[in-house]
């Protein structure tokens, strides 16, 4: 039978429809009964459709009142606009979301199980945080790796400053330049003299600007400092101190001289931390790193590198200091070595050694001058194999065997180098040398001609130079015999050169002119350049640049320089000459 009635025949369509619907969907009246409920919606809440419909929601779930679906379903019955939230509900333990709207028929909720879609969710975000965890963890890695490097080739660079120079002062300034602005904004170094004296010496500040008040709170430390600041607790007891915050009173406490805090201020000091700078056992100063309030309190890693820094600075300060004091015992023991030339009337001596610039600055390079019985002057240069302690004990002795050769027998050049090389095979002296001998002469012709004779031999040593009046420069060429110290039986021989007056001589070892790469006659050629275009020059003026020219600031070998100026012998000695040097049996 067909039915007219379309009214019921559309309400029966649309509730055959819903209760298809794979959506869940639940209707309450206004005493938040349950009216309807399909199938799906029954199923999603774990309860069958007569469980539920005549029901009361809150009854039935109690967990809900007061949570966000009551919210929802109470704000649309009365503002009448349709709503939706999604939240989770403890007892079914699932994520809901919830549509709600207003009908004739009642409050009209659609919602739909999306748990699943959540879970995904707080995994995408879970794992997008652990991926952001991931980088900023890496991110920290690279940063505390890229730390670890700057401190570590900080160490390796203090090793490299503080070792470099024999100066105490400059090694502890190095020092502190280094370390600003890596550990801290500013730092003071203090040494302790050999006579316990204490010095601040190294300062740095990482603000140009603030450098000259740093200085002056630096000049002020040492006298103003209190017994509790840094550097005094840390004389009384070698341990670090650190001071994460200085607060004015500790300031106060620290520097009680309202003049020393008032210099002090500009600097603003937030943190300190100072540490003992101890070698071998002994205290030989300390170090103050200080930061302002922006930086704040030294981080853990600033303090681990600033006590390795203060152990590997310490021995690099105490060597410097042993290698300054061997340096000076050996420069004393060099200078016992190498007399003073004698000075007779009417010839000028001017001598000059510069040691190798590295190792100890004592070496087997020499020179000597003496006059013997008949007033002839004796000019030595020589040069023993070595720039040691051993050289200079063999230069010694060869230096003693000539002088004593030379002033007994009154030989020629060429016969006094015979004898020493036989005496050193004989005395089984250890050592080999070369060696140049001149011997300047005037007799009365010659005096009255106004020239001077020189007799010279080498053994295997340079020749000299002379160079003239005019500016001319001589190469004073002579055969040249092997070495001393191998006991040759042949014959040496002896040069002849007339010396006008106003001419110089110059005896020189070989360190002035070997370069390595460089041809020795290139070398030779610089030297006689430099004596021609300083012919007008006062005698220790030319020695001055002959070493400033040829040597600059390396020195590969030592270098030894003996000069000699002839004045005329008919007038007084030059002022410029210095006064007359003789021995007290000659003068």
């Amino acid at each position: 039978m067909r039915r007219t009635d379309t009214a019921p025949l559309r309400g029966d369509l649309l509730l055959e429809a819903v209760e298809g619907m794979d959506r869940p969907l639940f209707v309450l009246d206004d005493d938040w009964t349950f009216v309807y409920v399909n199938p799906a919606g029954a199923g999603v809440l774990d309860r069958r459709v007569d469980e539920l419909v005549g029901h009361d929601i809150w009854v039935e779930f109690p967990e809900a009142v007061g949570g966000p679906f009551e919210s929802l379903y109470r704000e649309v019955r009365r503002s009448g606009r349709a709503g939706s939230t999604e939240a989770w509900f403890g007892p079914l333990e699932k994520w809901f979301r919830a549509d709600a709207f207003l009908t004739e028929a009642g409050l009209v909720i659609s919602y739909d199980d999306v748990t699943e879609r959540r879970r995904a969710e707080d995994e995408r975000v879970a794992a997008v945080a652990a991926r952001e965890r991931a980088v900023a963890e890496a991110d920290r890695a690279a940063r505390a790796a890229e730390e670890a490097g700057r401190h570590l080739m900080l160490l390796g660079d203090i090793n490299l400053a503080m070792t470099s120079t024999y100066d105490t002062d400059e090694a502890v300034q190095r020092f502190a330049e280094l370390v600003v602005p890596l550990l801290a904004d500013w730092c003071i170094v203090s040494v302790i003299d050999p006579d316990g004296t204490r010095r601040d010496v190294g300062r740095a500040h990482r603000d140009p600007a603030l450098v000259p008040d740093l200085h002056r709170y630096a000049d002020l430390r040492v006298t103003t400092n209190h017994a509790s600041a840094p550097v005094p607790r840390m004389l009384r007891d070698p341990q670090p101190v650190v001071f994460p915050e200085l607060t004015p009173a500790i300031v106060e406490s620290m520097v009680p001289e309202p003049a020393a805090r008032a210099v002090l201020a500009p600097l603003r000091p937030a943190a300190a931390a100072g540490f003992p700078l101890l070698a071998r056992g002994e205290l030989i100063g300390g170090f103050t790193l200080i930061n302002g309030p922006e930086r704040g309190a030294h981080a853990p890693t600033e303090l681990r590198t600033a006590e390795i820094a203060s152990r590997r600075a310490a021995l690099a300060l105490d060597n410097a200091r042993l290698s300054s004091l061997n340096q000076q015992v050996a420069e004393r023991l060099q200078l016992s070595l190498l007399s003073p030339p004698v000075q007779p009337d009417n010839l000028e001596l001017a001598v000059r050694y510069r040691p190798a610039t590295q190792g100890v600055s004592i070496g087997g390079d020499w020179y000597d001058a003496f006059l013997q019985p008949d007033g002839h002057t004796v000019l030595v240069i020589g040069d023993v194999m070595g720039h040691d302690i051993e050289a200079a004990a063999a230069m010694g002795q060869i230096k003693t065997l000539v002088r004593g050769i030379a002033y007994d027998r009154l030989e020629d050049p060429a016969g006094l180098l015979s004898r020493v090389d036989h005496a050193l095979v004989g005395l089984a002296v250890p050592a080999m040398a070369t060696a140049l001998v001149c011997r300047v002469e005037q007799d009365a012709a010659d005096r009255a001609a106004g020239v001077r004779r020189l007799l010279w031999a080498s053994a295997g040593h340079p020749d000299p130079m002379l160079l003239l009046p005019d500016g001319r420069v001589e190469d004073l060429a002579v055969p040249v015999g092997p070495p001393l110290g191998i006991g040759w039986p042949g014959d040496r021989s002896d040069g002849d050169a007339v010396v006008p007056d106003g001419s110089t001589l110059l005896l020189f070892t070989d360190g002035l002119f070997e370069r390595r790469g460089l041809p020795l006659d290139d070398g030779r050629a610089q030297v006689r350049a430099l004596l021609e275009s300083s012919a007008d020059l006062s005698l220790t003026d030319l020695c001055d640049r002959l070493l400033a020219e040829m040597l600059g600031e390396g020195v590969e070998d030592d270098v030894a320089v003996l000069a000699v100026r002839a004045h005329p012998v008919d007038g007084n000695r030059p002022a410029e000459a210095g006064p007359e040097l003789l021995p007290p049996s000659v003068g």
